[in-house]
């Protein structure tokens, strides 16, 4: 008598969302791409962003620039110090989730001290940065002038390819310490920790729309995030030469700010001041 063999199960694998405006939506395209481990086993699916996704993520960007702008120099440290305190608290998670990705234990582990000792540090420069650039220039006339930094608006971010976490954190929270939103196009390479630190921030008092994050491929969105007509800034590190000229050119469309982060140390209040465009100030004086 034959007998039948039973199929073994077939794993079901977890599909990672976009973060826009605080929610956790499916592209539209409906597309997405498996990730897989060095052993080439599908670990996940990863949403592929498309275009749509970039332009919606811009508009939510817009609408929560305003009020996050107007927040207190105290309560933008509060909210990122918030950050700092979830991710201590999830350490093993995001450990589990990058060894998924190519890092060892030591490695990842190291990193993620690191990123949470840099979301401290910048917390620390909310209430600073404005005082340590903003100036009284001498004039001539019988006037105050007064120069300081404002936000420039919105940036869009093309992450690095190395730094799960710590290239996230290094280009995001320098931005929107100083009053910035911004969209980050994440690595293809580290899905996962991008998408669980949006569950981190989540997680946080941070408004939606502050920090949006699109997974999917760079060669795709590049082109796509540096020619928004609504968007201030383009912000990038790692980018081989091809993407740069891209940057460069669609970024003149609307003479959006270039920020080349590069050359820049992680722990730099310059990070900051690079997203922000110098206001001047005349005030007549005995009158």
């Amino acid at each position: 008598m034959a007998t039948t063999k039973i199929p073994s199960r077939i794993d079901v694998k977890k599909t990672y969302k976009l973060y826009i405006d605080g929610k956790f939506p499916r592209t539209e395209s409906g597309r997405f791409y498996a990730l897989k481990d060095k052993a080439g086993h599908t670990i996940a699916n990863v949403c592929r962003g498309s275009r749509k996704d970039l332009r919606d993520a811009v508009v939510s960007n817009r609408k929560a620039q305003g009020d996050w702008n107007k927040r207190s120099a105290y309560n933008k440290a509060q909210i990122i110090y918030r950050i700092a305190e979830t991710l201590e608290g999830r350490k093993a998670q995001f450990v589990d989730s990058m060894c998924k990705e190519g890092y060892t234990a030591a490695n990842a582990l190291k990193e993620v001290e690191a990123s949470i000792d840099l979301l401290v540090y910048y917390a620390g420069w909310s209430d600073k940065y404005i005082q340590v650039f903003s100036a009284v220039n001498p004039v001539e006339s019988s006037h105050f002038n007064f120069s300081y930094p404002e936000p420039s608006g919105i940036a869009n971010i093309i992450c690095p390819d190395k730094g799960a976490l710590h290239g996230i954190i290094s280009h995001a929270i320098p931005m929107v310490i100083g009053g910035n939103t911004c969209t980050l196009v994440v690595s293809e390479n580290f899905p996962l920790t991008a998408i669980e630190f949006a569950e981190v921030i989540h997680a946080s008092d941070l408004p939606g729309g502050v920090i949006n994050l699109i997974t999917g491929y760079r060669k795709e969105l590049v082109s796509h995030a540096a020619s928004h007509m609504d968007v201030n800034a383009i912000v990038f590190s790692d980018v081989n030469v091809e993407h740069k000229k891209i940057i460069q050119t669609n970024a003149a469309l609307n003479v959006k700010r270039v920020i080349n982060y590069s050359k820049d140390k992680l722990e730099s209040p310059y990070r900051i001041l690079a997203g922000q465009e110098i206001k001047t100030t005349w005030h007549p004086i005995g009158i």
